[in-house]
């Protein structure tokens, strides 16, 4: 880099604050890096859990389903499911962590109460109603956990591309132009000595 500049005092002035405002957008880097990577751990610990919790609520409902076809029938199952009035709807919208655009998914009757069923006390059966509750907060933890995983992959990428951009800032930009400014330095320094050697000759002559 140093063979393709001038050695004047104009570029050595405007090398300095080039290598100023370089500097100061590698630490503004550093510090995005840094609350990106912050952020990250805090999701992925958050989103272990809610994956356990997950695994877990999908067993009972699972159990619960088995049960109530077993004992009501598989029919009788479909009936109350295909007579819901009420469907889940699920609304995705975005939300911004640290200039990273992530998904926020919001869902609606996800969880349905014995009410909004509507197979009412008498007609409904316990074993549908608690099998029909343990789905209901299974697709609730499901959405919870599909928008973790999507913000936690668009936080890793956005995360990459900073590192990506602070190790060139920090081994190959700003090196480079420290290099630069050495070199204008050193042939400046030694511009002015060959000018006082020359004044010195003409002054004895």
């Amino acid at each position: 880099m140093a063979l393709d500049i001038q050695p004047t005092r104009s570029e050595l002035i405007n090398l300095k604050r080039r290598i100023k405002q370089t500097q100061n957008g590698y630490n503004l880097l550093k510090m995005k890096r840094d609350g990106l990577f912050h952020e990250f751990r805090t999701l992925l610990s958050e989103m272990i859990a809610a994956k356990r919790e997950l695994i877990e609520t999908y067993r009972t409902a699972s159990s619960r389903i088995a049960l109530a076809s077993a004992l009501e029938g598989g029919l009788a199952v479909q009936s109350a499911a295909l007579g819901n009035p009420v469907h889940p709807e699920v609304e995705v919208s975005r939300r911004n962590i640290m200039g990273v655009v992530v998904p926020e998914v919001k869902g609606a009757n996800l969880s349905l109460s014995l009410e909004q069923r509507g197979t009412g006390l008498i007609g409904g059966s316990a074993y549908i109603d608690e099998a029909a509750d343990a789905y209901g907060e299974l697709i609730e933890k499901i959405v919870k956990a599909a928008e973790m995983e999507s913000t936690l992959k668009r936080l890793l990428v956005e995360i990459e591309a900073t590192k990506r951009r602070v190790n060139a800032l920090e081994f190959k930009v700003i090196p480079e132009m420290e290099e630069a400014r050495d070199f204008i330095q050193l042939r400046l320094e030694e511009m002015e000595r060959e000018e006082t050697f020359r004044l010195k000759r003409f002054k004895n002559k």
